[in-house]
Order: C-alpha cells, then structure tokens, then sequence
C-alpha cells in the first residue's frame, strides 16, 4: 500500500511544478513586454492560475486518479475526438514544457562554462545534451528522478527566497527602483498579453491533481494543496519581478533576456550571487526536465490506454513507455528549431486552452463535485479571453508565434480525428467478417 501524501508534501509538489524552470526562462520576456508592470503580469496569470487551481480541486477530490489532466477531461466530455484531441495537446505541452526548460538551462550554463565561444552554439549544446542526460536517467532509474526532484525543490526555494530578501533589502536607495511605479507601466492590454505569455511558469500546480489519490485527508488536504502552493508562488513571483525590476535598467534586463534572474543578483551580491543564481537556475531547470519527461511519457501512455492515441504507444522501450523516447525526441527538435518566445507563447497557449476546457468540466459536472459554478465559470471565460489577448498580441509582435501554436492545437485535433475515423473503419470491417 502507498504512503501517504501529507499536506506539506502534497504543497511542495504543486510548489516544486511551478517553480522549475519557468521563473529562470521568461523573466527577462515578461519584463521586455511589461516594463515597470511586471509584476502585475504576473498577479495577472497568477489570479487566473488561482481560479483554475479551485476546479482542479474539486475534480481531484471527486475523481482521484494519477492520469489527473486526462481523467477529468474524459470524465467531463467522454472519450471521443475532442477529449482525445485535448489530451494529446497536454502531452504536446509536455513536450514544449521541456522545450522551455532545456532552452532556459542552455541559455545560463554558457555564462559557468563557454565551450565554443559562441553563445548560440554553447546554448544548443548544453540544451542538447541536459534532455539528453535527463533522459538517460529516466531510462537508469525512475527512483532517482524522485531523489533528484526531492533535493531540487529544496535547494531552488532557499536560492530563491535567500535572492528575495538580500533583493528587497537591495532595493532601498537603488535608483531603478522608480521603474515600477505606473508611469513606467505598459497598456493594460500589454500588461495582461504578458502575463499570458509567462503563464507556462504557473501550470505545473496541475501536478497535485496526479498526486490526488495518495494525498492524506483529502476532503481537507486537496484544497489546500492547490491554493496554499498557487498563493505562495503568485507572491514570490511578484517579489522576483519586482526585485528585477528595480534592480537594473530595461536596457540592462534587454540585454540579459534569458538569464536576467542571475543578472538582477549582480548589484547586491556581484559575481557571487550572479554564479548561485545560474547554479539554482542549472538546477532548477535539470530536475524539471526529469520530472516532466517522465510526466510527458505518462499522460502519452495514459491516452493511448484511454483508445485516444494508437496502442503502439503503450509498448515498452527499455522497461520504459515508448513515449518517454518520442517525448524526448521531440524536445530535442522542438528546442533546436524553436525561439524562446515562440517556445513560451506555444506552451501558454496549449495550457490556457486545455485549463479553460477543466474549469467548463468543473463548471458542467458541478453538481456532482460539489463545486461552485460561478467560479470555475469565470475561469474558464477568463482562460479563454486571457488566449485571445495573448493571440492578438502575438499576431502584431510575433506572428510566427502564432502560427506556430496554431499550427499544435489543429494538429493535435486532426490527428485525433483520422485516428478515430481509422480506428471506426477498422472495427466495421472486423465486424463484417
């Protein structure tokens, strides 16, 4: 019989999923986008990550399974081509998840160790190489993916809270402090576009709900995961953002886009503190790319179980799913092929969609769940409008982003349309025999 999941272990893991590497890799885009209104970006994606977090609850309380995500998809639509194409694109938001993470690692090893001298090349090398070593571990040992996890979350919040409060304390007398006060604040319309580009740094509190049927005194103890963990993670965002943006100049934080947490060390605690800050980022990004392939390669093995995807992906490859090999494959293209902000904009968009399809499921079997429909109504309509704004936005900056993010969710669902039309003739022609 499994242990018990007690409460702080149950907040750690919804803790520990949001801030991986998320934080480390779209700070520096938030604050491009946003300037001085930063950190209300990130109250921004944190309140609608709030209002998801409490139908995720209630759906973890009334249907505890470890395929979370994919469970309460099927349970609120049945299994048919728009759960299917919904659940494939989670497993293709897995894969950009990883895509971010390895694109965030390669970005900040180069500033410890250059080998060729060329920041770009340093970049896909080392974010080759750490998917590549991660799954290699995987495939060793899914015990130590856990160990390393365990000591990751530890490690990243002191870094992170110790970053905190020398920063807070930095701030007094700094002369960029003025930065967040309104007047340097972008529209409104640009402060809430990107809080939903950086929205990939909240979702990884879904992972509670695959934790769900271990967790001890769940008609307590569920809730509380998912709202004590989203909390906790909105107000450390805001302070991060803050410190960073009171710390150094737009052009300073322009210039070190894709390791600007590490850059935003460097007037409190120089060298010192810009080296611990790359450290925790390395580590924080190594042990979310573990966790995540091994996530991806569940949800893959999960929908093909479910008859959403072919039982090909059920096989095995070195006592592992054969997903965990495709996952991994397709990270490695995906962060070799894709910017960062086309990488961060694809995994917003993925997770907003399939975050308001779970609030319309709360919203639809509210009764059964004891749920407040008021509530997971509202998020799933400010999912929704929070991926317009963020598409408009991205049409008039990025538009290639754009395309790109279209381009997964059709194909998730056209896929999962010709799969099921195959798997219909296949049966009628076995039934004609």
């Amino acid at each position: 019989m499994p242990t018990k999941i007690k409460l702080r272990d149950a907040i750690s893991i919804g803790v520990g999923g949001m801030v991986g590497g998320g934080i480390f890799a779209v700070l520096g885009l938030a604050t491009n986008l946003a300037k001085g209104g930063t950190p209300i970006s990130f109250l921004i994606a944190g309140a609608i990550a709030l209002l998801t977090s409490y139908s995720y609850s209630k759906l973890s309380f009334s249907y505890p399974d470890r395929g979370g995500t994919v469970r309460f998809v099927n349970q609120g639509f049945g299994i048919g081509v728009f759960s299917g194409g919904v659940n494939n694109l989670l497993w293709i938001s897995y894969i950009i998840m990883l895509a971010l993470y390895a694109s965030a690692f390669g970005s900040y090893a180069p500033n410890l160790l250059s080998m060729t001298g060329d920041q770009t090349i340093d970049s896909h090398i080392y974010a080759s190489g750490i998917v590549i070593f991660a799954t290699g571990i995987n495939y060793y040992s899914i015990a130590v993916v856990s160990k390393i996890e365990s000591i990751a979350v530890v490690t990243k919040l002191v870094i992170l809270l110790g970053f905190v409060a020398v920063g807070v304390y930095g701030l007094f007398g700094n002369p960029y402090l003025e930065q967040l006060s309104p007047q340097y604040w972008e529209s409104p319309f640009h402060l809430v576009s990107a809080g939903m580009v950086i929205f990939v740094a909240y979702e990884g509190f879904e992972l509670i709900a695959n934790a769900a049927p271990d967790i001890e005194n769940p008609e307590k103890n569920i809730s509380k995961a998912y709202s004590i963990s989203v909390i906790f993670v909105i107000a450390l965002y805001i302070t991060i953002a803050c410190v960073t943006v009171g710390s150094l100049g737009f052009d300073q934080i322009a210039g070190a886009e894709d390791y600007v947490l590490a850059e935003a060390a460097k007037p409190m605690l120089g060298q010192i503190g810009f080296t611990v800050i790359t450290v925790a980022a390395l580590l924080s990004t190594f042990s979310a790319i573990n966790a995540s392939l091994y996530g991806g390669s569940r949800v893959n093995y999960e929908i093909a179980e479910d008859d959403e995807a072919p039982h090909q992906f059920t096989g095995m490859f070195w006592n592992q799913p054969i997903g965990l090999l495709i996952t991994s494959v397709a990270t490695l293209v995906a962060v070799n092929v894709l910017a960062l902000e086309s990488i961060s904009t694809a995994g917003s968009v993925g997770f907003l969609f399939i975050f308001s399809v779970i609030n319309l499921v709360a919203y639809r079997l509210s009764k059964e769940i004891k749920g407040n429909r008021l509530i997971s109504g509202v998020g799933s309509v400010a999912c929704a409008v929070a991926l317009v704004a963020l598409i408009a936005q991205q049409f008039t900056s990025n538009r290639l982003s754009v395309y790109i993010a279209a381009s997964i969710v059709v194909g998730c669902f056209l896929a999962e349309f010709v799969f099921k039309q195959r798997e219909h003739r296949a049966q009628k022609k076995h039934e004609n025999r």
